[in-house]
């Protein structure tokens, strides 16, 4: 039983089993460390250890297999219990006085306890830890944050993006974990993050407060920041929203919302590269992983796709979709990798959502979903080219089914590779796939896989667009598809026909 290390922090570390199995292990398992028990029956391919000396050796075991490794090296460790609140009535100062304080490659600890904050602003080379039974809560009172500008002059004649709101730049409020322009920082432990959004306006009458909601942790081009193990809920809208950044790493973490939240997406990339999301559980309101790169705005202003995108061995529970691209992908998105993940009770597994007018540089291709098990999934594999976001979400011009003029407003999808699905239970319909008529989708592959449809099944839209009709227990549906290629699929449970092909350049099936 082979193990890699994922992500070593001062103070903490996460390691993967190298499998091919999906979530779980195919058995129980125990972990030493330097010869002791450090987890007992171990049942997930990703698992994690804390509270971990700063700058030591380390050997990991797991069966017969040793592997060697070192936590990262602390200058000054502070904690904030030594830091006394004031007459202000939150945390907000003294946290802002001990992260002030702390040098190149210090540690703040958040001992058990609770804490309590507006806003904390990150700064570069520093470890936040949080204990077990250390909490980190939101202020639900709206009036004492701050008001930020979405964009502002650069100085160059330019512009610059400080805050957004679906795709573009917005007037806002701050979030809980706010981090901008700041490298190498560490967020980890076995502590919680409650942004408190159920006890504030942040999920009442969500389109007419006027305003860019927070999120709960929030990242503005920042690069080489890694979350591990932290607890994160009841955000006011996208949890986790890294926005220009790169050299990003999501591991081992707990994100949970409740199911009617307005906009609480899991974890929002936008305009990112070199992005890991791995072991990392999610139940949320909206979708779980969404993956963007701006409307046509920041997608024709800065050209800056969202890439080289890992996910793995991650549990979306409740959700929207499970990994959604879109709507919001003026820049495309290219070279997406999701393997070894496990989709139950999302409406759909991938989601993708785009429409005329996202323009020419919005190029979605190199997509690969591998090793996949979906649960009560109502549709697990849905493109449409046709979303009604946005006020003119429903316009003609946007809506029709005839072909338009390509332009610099024309979006493209490219290629698609889905191996190795295993998908039960489904309604609605089993796939899809639905591309402009002007630019059909480029090629769809599936391959070595099952789908079965629930016995039950209820009747549903499968797709948001406009005309598209409620329906249950539909196989797959290709409409504006340049080659479809199957090999060794499986379907049951169906009615109607198992392909419902209209425009489709070519069909192969083996």
């Amino acid at each position: 039983m082979k193990v890699k290390l994922l992500f070593a922090s001062a103070v903490s570390a996460c390691f993967e089993l190298e499998n091919e199995t999906i979530y779980y292990a195919e058995k129980e398992f125990d972990v030493y460390l330097d010869g002791k028990l450090a987890i007992k029956g171990e049942k997930r391919n990703v698992f994690s250890i804390f509270n971990l000396e700063p700058g030591r050796s380390y050997v990991l075991k797991v069966g017969d297999f040793e592997l060697p490794f070192k936590t990262e090296d602390v200058s000054l460790t502070l904690h904030m219990k030594d830091f006394k609140r004031g007459s202000y009535p939150n945390d907000d100062n003294r946290i802002a006085a001990a992260i002030a304080t702390l040098p190149p490659k210090g540690l703040l600890v958040f001992d058990e306890g609770e804490y309590h904050a507006t806003n904390i602003f990150l700064k570069s080379e520093i470890t936040i830890e949080l204990k077990k039974g250390a909490t980190i809560y939101g202020n639900p009172n709206v009036e004492d944050y701050t008001v930020y500008p979405g964009e502002v002059d650069d100085g160059k004649g330019g512009k610059k993006q400080l805050l957004t709101w679906e795709g573009g730049p917005l007037q806002g409020k701050p979030s809980l974990i706010h981090g901008c322009y700041a490298h190498h920082v560490r967020l980890v432990g076995e502590g919680k993050i409650d942004a408190m959004a159920d006890k504030s306006v942040f999920w009442i009458n969500v389109k007419k407060l006027g305003y860019a909601r927070p999120r709960t942790i929030y990242l503005l081009e920042c690069e080489d920041v890694r979350l591990h193990g932290v607890d994160v809920g009841n955000s006011p809208s996208w949890t986790i929203h890294p926005y220009f950044s790169k050299h990003l790493g999501f591991y081992d973490l707990k994100i949970h919302n409740p199911k009617d939240a307005p906009n609480t997406d899991g974890l929002d990339p936008e305009c990112c590269e070199d992005v890991e999301i791995i072991g990392t559980y999610f139940s949320v309101g909206d979708d779980c992983i969404a993956i963007k790169s701006g409307k046509i705005y920041i997608g024709k202003t800065y050209k800056t796709p969202s890439r080289h995108i890992t996910i793995r061995n991650c549990y979306m529970h409740e959700g929207h979709g499970a990994v959604v691209l879109g709507s919001e992908i003026g820049a495309g998105l290219v070279d997406l990798k999701v393997e070894r993940c496990f989709f139950e009770h999302t409406d759909r597994g991938l989601r993708i959502k785009s429409r005329r007018g996202r323009g020419k540089d919005s190029v979605l291709d190199g997509i690969v979903f591998k090793n996949i098990k979906m649960q009560n999934v109502l549709s697990p594999l849905t493109m449409t080219m046709f979303y009604f976001c946005d006020p003119d979400g429903k316009d003609e011009w946007v809506q029709k089914k005839t072909p338009s003029p390509i332009d610099d407003g024309t979006p493209y999808l490219g290629s698609f590779l889905f191996e190795n699905l295993e998908c039960r239970d489904c309604e609605y319909a089993l796939g899809v796939f639905y591309g402009l008529p002007e630019r059909p989708i480029g090629k769809i592959v599936i391959k070595d896989s099952t789908f079965t449809v629930k016995e039950n099944a209820g009747s549903g839209h499968p797709v948001m667009m406009c005309d598209f009709p409620e329906c249950g227990q539909r196989g797959f549906i290709f409409v504006n598809v340049g080659e479809v290629e199957l090999e060794n699929v499986e379907a049951s449970g169906f009615k109607g026909e198992e392909f419902d092909l209209t425009n489709v350049g070519s069909l192969k099936r083996k």
